[in-house]
């Protein structure tokens, strides 16, 4: 199998970290070789944080390179912007509609820009933009964002919801397990 290639994007403390863990783990359960590569920077301070998940029959590298990826998973729309050029020709970016401020925006250095979801659609590439912060708040908590957006990327794989509820079990501490169960299963039917 050629290997597949998977950007998860967002700031700091909104579960980035979380979400690759939990796909890197079932996918080594099905038996890929998985490498799962972290740059944090300035994550504890809300600044940008991406993880590279690769998988497939050998990998050699966690590294994704410009146009490679086969998926990138945002959790805010400034960062799906930020990395769409490392989306591969007939790739998908899934993408919460949240805008989470910037340093600049917080200290009126500049303006969050507008319409993004519209200019990403606009670019001809596959875009999946929905408010899954709402989806989370409605399965009990705003930090569930991350499970709502791997339940709409668990589309995209041919693994049933029992491996997933699975792999979120093994993962997930249980006093939040309901809440990231049903954030899951919100983010799948979106």
């Amino acid at each position: 199998m050629k290997t597949k290639n998977i950007m998860i994007v967002g700031v700091g403390g909104q579960g980035t970290l979380l979400a690759s863990k939990l796909l890197g783990k079932m996918l080594l359960t099905k038996g890929y070789d998985v490498k799962v590569s972290e740059v944090h920077g300035m994550s504890q301070r809300g600044g940008s944080v991406v993880t590279y998940v690769r998988y497939g029959d050998k990998v050699y590298s966690p590294i994704i390179d410009k146009g490679e990826a086969d998926c990138i998973l945002s959790f805010e729309l400034l960062e799906a912007a930020r990395w769409v050029e490392y989306l591969a020709e007939g790739g998908t970016i899934i993408t919460n509609t949240q805008q989470t401020n910037p340093m600049p925006v917080i200290t009126g250095a500049a303006e969050y820009p507008a319409d993004l979801d519209k200019k990403i659609e606009a670019l001809g590439i596959d875009a999946v933009c929905f408010d899954a912060l709402s989806l989370a708040e409605e399965a009990g908590s705003s930090k569930a964002v991350n499970l709502v957006l791997l339940g709409k990327l668990s589309k995209y794989f041919d693994f049933t919801e029992e491996e997933w509820m699975q792999a979120i079990e093994t993962s997930v501490p249980p006093k939040f397990l309901e809440i990231n169960k049903k954030a899951f299963a919100l983010g799948a039917n979106a």
